[in-house]
């Protein structure tokens, strides 16, 4: 088992930054890929971001590549997701996941209970 915490959500302007963490513990958490998805009011989740095991090949949703950044540090057991140039159509809750390297969430086999990102003025 794996068990993932996420935080760093909160309320934010339109062109602000927020960088979310995801906090392992657990089962090794450097075994699995790392994905980040987020689901707004009345959506369908939606994949935003992955990473390889590794911390090498990394996959980006179109809407969010070249704002976000994910990342992770194995000796924390902790990924990141670095959200830059943040826009009102953001705003969802924000959910980390661990599994295999994919863009679709059935590919992961663990998951945080979600940060909530607001992005109002």
């Amino acid at each position: 088992q794996v068990q993932l915490v996420e935080s760093g959500g909160g309320l934010v302007q339109p062109g602000g930054s927020l960088r979310l963490s995801c906090a392992a513990s657990g089962r090794t958490f450097s075994s699995y890929a790392m994905g980040w998805f987020r689901q707004a009011p009345g959506k369908e989740r939606e994949f935003v971001a992955t990473i390889t095991r590794s911390g090498g090949p990394k996959s980006y949703a179109g809407s969010v590549k070249g704002r976000f950044t994910i990342s992770r540090d194995s000796a924390k057991n902790t990924g990141y997701l670095q959200m830059n140039s943040l826009k009102p159509e953001d705003t969802a809750v924000y959910y980390c996941a661990a599994g295999r390297y994919s863009g679709t969430d059935d590919a992961y086999d663990y998951w945080g209970q979600g940060t909530q990102v607001t992005v109002s003025s």
